[in-house]
């Protein structure tokens, strides 16, 4: 049976991804997961189809996202559809981030769990690929939910599994402190100013208010965080929510996550809703439920980088030309978080 491949990017002539040209081969990818996947979906009597391949996220250079469409067959049972998601990283060899979901999966997060705070099912590696892969989950962003009749509800859910994560005691490599995020913010800020001439003057000076903020903010109890937490990280299927993405996974505030995840909200607020204030009922709810489970001592620091979020965001509209319109926008939120004075 003909494989569809869909490849939008041109990934198999990434100079660096080289890995990619096999990872889109159907005839190769049969093989690899008939060798290393098939027990683990179908068991040893069981078989794989490999229907369709699509790549779905690319960065060239650096990372690539692969959909791949399977059917399973098990003896006495009917054909089952699963969606497999490849992740490539380069110079990666996937079992890191094999392991790191891993780790959560059998750390209370797999599919079965009654709070329904999961993560997607981890199948396996292939090093051929330089790959490894998740059981695709079912369900819609909760950026798509937020502001629903049930938003506030979903919120409080969301910091419910941002503490759960947080307290799973998952190993760590690496470790993100709030000088990296200074130095994350300066780089931002200076881009804005080289691109913006004539609001260098403005950034410099938010910049400054930014490592003021963070001198105010009390050192946290650092612990395993997400630190890419934000709305189209968490998927809902009902009442089970899925934490997707653990790339940048580390050693930090825990407050970070939600923090986070609030100045996106704002900034989502701001552009799609006209009014950065709209949503304000739910960014409470969502910060009185991760203080009343994490500590009060946790509260500084969820405003600080809810604050610090907002600032990147003033970056971040530059990249899309649908947001630059907000731009300036962003600038003069921020100023007012902070009180810059002109």
């Amino acid at each position: 049976m003909k494989v569809d491949v869909v490849d939008p990017f041109g990934v198999v002539g990434d100079r660096v991804m080289t890995s990619l040209v096999l990872a889109l081969d159907p005839a190769e990818v049969e093989q690899q997961f008939d060798h290393r996947l098939r027990i683990v979906l179908a068991g040893k009597e069981g078989s794989l189809r490999l229907r369709d391949i699509r790549v779905t996220r690319y960065k060239p250079g650096r990372r690539c996202l692969i959909e791949y469409d399977v059917e399973v067959e098990r003896p006495g049972a009917p054909p089952e559809g699963v969606v497999l998601i490849g992740k490539v990283r380069a110079r990666r060899f996937g079992k890191s981030g094999y392991r790191l979901l891993e780790s959560f999966w059998n750390g209370g997060f797999m599919s079965d769990n009654p709070d329904g705070i999961l993560v997607p099912e981890p199948i396996g590696t292939i090093p051929e690929f330089r790959m490894w892969l998740q059981r695709k989950v079912p369900g819609r962003p909760a950026t798509d939910l937020l502001a629903s009749p049930n938003g506030v509800a979903l919120a409080r859910q969301i910091a419910e599994a941002a503490h759960k994560l947080h307290r799973a005691g998952v190993p760590v490599e690496r470790r993100h402190t709030m000088a990296n995020e200074l130095h994350v913010l300066q780089e931002c800020l200076q881009r804005v100013a080289e691109a913006e001439p004539r609001w260098a003057g403005r950034t410099g000076k938010l910049l400054a208010y930014c490592y003021q903020l963070a001198a105010a903010t009390p050192d946290p109890v650092v612990c395993g965080i997400h630190r890419d937490f934000y709305s189209d990280q968490v998927i809902v299927d009902g009442r089970r929510l899925y934490i997707i993405d653990f790339d940048l996974y580390c050693e930090g505030d825990p407050g970070l996550d939600i923090g986070n995840f609030l100045g996106h909200v704002t900034e989502m607020s701001l552009r799609t809703l006209g009014d950065p204030q709209a949503l304000a009922d739910l960014e409470g709810e969502m910060q009185e439920r991760f203080v009343e489970l994490s500590g009060e001592a946790t509260r500084p620091a969820v405003q600080a980088y809810a604050t610090l979020t907002l600032v990147r965001h003033i970056y971040l509209s530059t990249l899309f030309p649908e947001r630059r319109s907000f731009t300036g926008h962003l600038l003069e939120l921020c100023e007012e978080r902070l009180g810059v004075k002109h």
